[in-house]
């Protein structure tokens, strides 16, 4: 992605020196995926606290000091931001709404967020309650060594996704869902998390369209590394990965497939209407 001059949000709150150490061998990633795998092959979240403690994550604050390259990947997550905010104001001034940005939070190790308290291994996440992404920029370091994806636009996908989440939220769609989800069993539970995932994949491909026709700023191959990062999160692709085979009924985000079918109908449209992924047949999503 070509970002030469763009602007930087001021919706941030860094917390980077105020986060927990993350003191493990394998490194943030390795957590992260234990924590992603767990919930996957059908864990809760308290097998995942117990999942994080096995792998020796350190809790206690300490200051901490940025490498260079993460200063970079702040700049760019900022940068990335200020485009979804640009990018909304409009769509959602086009529907005769005004769009509330929300706020990135970057943390490293642990955060106090609106939903409780969270660690890296839960990956990048968006919290309704306060309105908050938050996001520990190891995170773009170990997509490339842990998830086999990488590039400036699979990164920007990352928080286009959570950002889409927010756009959920304000459209009433994410908090409508919950509600549903308080009444459902587990499995009727995934399904509808699968389609909120979904949506936030599509939300996320309508960002990327509208941002590349304001700004041009898609290069050769940026399209190709989001729908790799897709296909990669798929959670067909991360069961086979870790267990070798699939479990559908404790799917929450979706499968590959679905993920990059998704993304990519919102690349091409661009359209904010067009990602219903609650009327359709849950098979045919």
């Amino acid at each position: 992605m070509n970002l030469n001059g763009r602007r930087q949000s001021t919706n941030v709150d860094d917390r980077r020196s105020k986060g927990g150490k993350v003191a493990i061998g394998g490194g943030i990633g390795a957590i992260i995926i234990a924590a992603l795998l767990t919930l996957l092959g059908g864990g809760n979240a308290g097998d995942v606290v117990q999942q994080v403690a096995n792998t020796a994550l350190s809790g206690q604050n300490e200051n901490y000091t940025p490498t260079a390259q993460e200063e970079e990947f702040a700049v760019f997550a900022k940068q990335i931001l200020a485009s979804t905010e640009d990018v909304w104001t409009a769509e959602f001034k086009k529907m005769g709404r005004t769009y509330k940005a929300p706020t990135m939070v970057l943390f490293h190790g642990s955060v106090q967020s609106g939903c409780g308290n969270a660690t890296s291994a839960v990956g990048p996440f968006y919290c309704s309650a306060d309105e908050c992404l938050y996001l520990d920029l190891d995170f773009f370091n170990e997509m490339p060594q842990s998830l086999g994806a990488g590039g400036d636009f699979a990164y920007a996908y990352v928080i286009a996704h959570e950002v889409g989440h927010h756009v959920e939220h304000l459209l009433g769609v994410l908090d409508q869902a919950h509600s549903q989800m308080a009444k459902q069993s587990e499995t009727e539970r995934n399904k509808t998390s699968v389609r909120i995932e979904l949506l936030a994949d599509y939300y996320a491909g309508v960002w990327g369209y509208h941002e590349n026709k304001m700004f041009g700023s898609l290069e050769e191959g940026d399209l190709q590394e989001a729908i790799d990062a897709a296909q990669k999160i798929g959670d067909d692709y991360l069961q086979k990965r870790a267990r070798g085979q699939v479990y559908p009924e404790s799917f929450t985000h979706g499968t590959s497939a679905q993920r990059m079918r998704w993304l990519k109908k919102g690349l091409q449209t661009g359209n904010l209407q067009g990602g219903d992924t609650f009327s359709p047949a849950y098979n045919s999503l």
